[in-house]
């Protein structure tokens, strides 16, 4: 367990650094991250892969790193032969691994985990995190979140990231599982525009989360820097709460040909009309490497 004052009280005070992505940090290492587990793959083959990414953005400045667990499921863990045990276990070292990141990094301020938790589509690995409508309901998604958020939950995170939720449904699940895990949550949208990836209004998205005590913001992820603007201040006037911003580079993926095009359009200019708007947990998402969380922890120290 961490010693220093809870996430919830550091917001309060001021703004958190987040990370940026796990995977470009991981690729750029020289890890191959084509497998359908994603960056959750090394936390099998090499965990200390894992603590090293960690360690590269604490060191540009991150004040919360995210862990490998996005898409680690029990589910996408059986299908690679993994038995459920092991899986706990994976799932658990995650969050040790980040610890170990902070514990090297030997930093004066203090530093946090969050503990990710990927949507359902993740587990799927066919990119349909970024569509929502799975066909389940919501109680057949809270029965898929619940156990690796005990387990998550159980290996004392700071705060567990309830992160790229596509749509509503999946939101409503997240925040029933949540319920009696003694350990704080975000809840963190993939927007287009001003709507969830499944078409919802993000000011109804994010006003489940209102009243619900265990949540300590809401916000974005995995959209352009340029849709993460209207959400802060959607999400303030929808919940009054600390909004968390962490957007992608601007790059867009091609599934076809597996690369990114475009060019990068985050900058660390952005972020202080994020923190204008009410952004209390701000970073980013895939392909915003350590440089640029320097540069957003300059500018937001700068403030």
């Amino acid at each position: 367990m961490s010693t220093h004052p809870a996430l919830a009280e550091a917001l309060a005070d001021g703004t958190v650094v987040l990370d940026g992505g796990m995977s470009n940090q991981l690729a750029a290492a020289g890890h191959d991250l084509s497998d359908e587990l994603w960056s959750a793959r090394l936390l099998a083959e090499d965990p200390e892969a894992v603590t090293a990414a960690h360690l590269a953005y604490f060191e540009a400045g991150a004040d919360v790193a995210i862990t490998a667990s996005y898409q680690a499921t029990f589910e996408g863990f059986a299908r690679r032969g993994i038995e459920r045990e092991e899986a706990g276990r994976l799932l658990a070292l995650g969050v040790e691994c980040a610890r170990t990141a902070a514990r090297r990094a030997r930093a004066s301020r203090p530093l946090w985990v969050a503990a990710s938790v990927g949507p359902y589509g993740a587990m799927l690995a066919d990119g349909s995190e970024y569509r929502g409508r799975y066909g389940l309901s919501v109680a057949e998604l809270e029965r898929f979140h619940r156990p690796r958020m005990e387990v998550l939950a159980g290996a004392a995170p700071d705060i567990l990231a309830l992160e790229t939720v596509p749509d509503t449904d999946e939101a409503r699940a997240l925040l029933r599982a949540l319920r009696g895990l003694g350990v704080p949550a975000w809840l963190s949208y993939s927007a287009s525009g001003d709507r969830t990836r499944a078409g919802q209004p993000l000011e109804e998205a994010f006003a489940l989360a209102a009243r619900a005590d265990e949540v300590i913001a809401v916000g974005v992820n995995c959209c352009t820097p340029e849709d993460a603007d209207r959400a802060v201040t959607l999400a303030t006037r929808a919940t009054g709460k600390p909004v968390v911003v962490y957007p992608n580079s601007g790059e867009t993926w091609d599934a076809g040909a597996r690369a990114w095009t475009g060019r990068s359009t985050f900058s660390a200019g952005q972020v202080k009309g994020w923190r204008a708007s009410g952004a209390r947990l701000i970073g980013g998402c895939c392909r915003v490497g350590p440089e640029t969380i320097a540069s957003v922890a300059s500018a937001l120290r700068a403030l």
